[in-house]
């Protein structure tokens, strides 16, 4: 016997299935059907993909309420094309929320150059190759334009840089790498932590 619940049933009329996708049509309903006063700016827009799917949800500021999902691809990878799609079938124009994502998401989304780029900041032109001034130069020029074809910028921007926030999980793990990576190998500190995780590869440590 099986016994399959019906919860979902009531969001059905609320989205649509085009071009592989699976996106809602209508926030509004939604959000009134869930018992939320629904307010753009107290909503940020989350856009990350796993190995089967790229999905676009809410997030509600301070996680009072459980994520929204605002849209589903199976099988789409992560470009361009794939959130100029997702954007536009979600009503993005309309809404205007502040999006967060990996810093991959975020140069797709601004219509940046990927992989090793020379300027690969949306927010200054730090010189991503010149590596010995890396931990010297505080003060970058900020940068002024995304226009295309200037400084890595390939496509027109598909959301304003002011609504991107930064991914502090990704700066937090980027931080510490380094700290890792400026260790003395053959200190106390570093054994001790190599005491604390036994399971990583000698290959990883080095």
């Amino acid at each position: 016997m099986c016994l399959y619940r019906g919860r979902l049933q009531e969001f059905k009329d609320f989205f649509s299935q085009k071009d592989g996708v699976l996106f809602c049509k209508d926030v509004c309903s939604v959000m009134e059907v869930l018992g939320h006063e629904f307010n753009p700016d107290q909503w940020r827009l989350f856009i990350d993909s796993s190995k089967v799917s790229l999905k676009v949800v809410l997030h509600r500021n301070g996680n009072k309420f459980p994520s929204v999902l605002l849209a589903q691809a199976v099988n789409m990878k992560e470009s361009y094309e794939s959130m100029k799609l997702l954007l536009g079938k979600i009503k993005y124009d309309e809404f205007k929320w502040k999006l967060c994502g990996d810093l991959k998401v975020v140069a797709l989304l601004l219509g940046m150059q990927l992989r090793y780029t020379k300027y690969c900041c949306f927010l200054c032109e730090w010189d991503n190759r010149n590596k010995k001034n890396h931990y010297v130069n505080k003060l970058l020029p900020k940068r002024t334009s995304l226009m295309p074809g200037e400084k890595h910028l390939v496509n027109p921007p598909l959301v304003l840089p002011e609504k991107i926030f930064l991914p502090r999980l990704h700066i937090k793990m980027g931080l510490m790498k380094n700290f890792m990576k400026g260790m003395d190998k053959t200190g106390r500190g570093f054994e001790y932590l190599r005491n604390k995780f036994p399971n990583v590869s000698d290959a990883k440590i080095k």
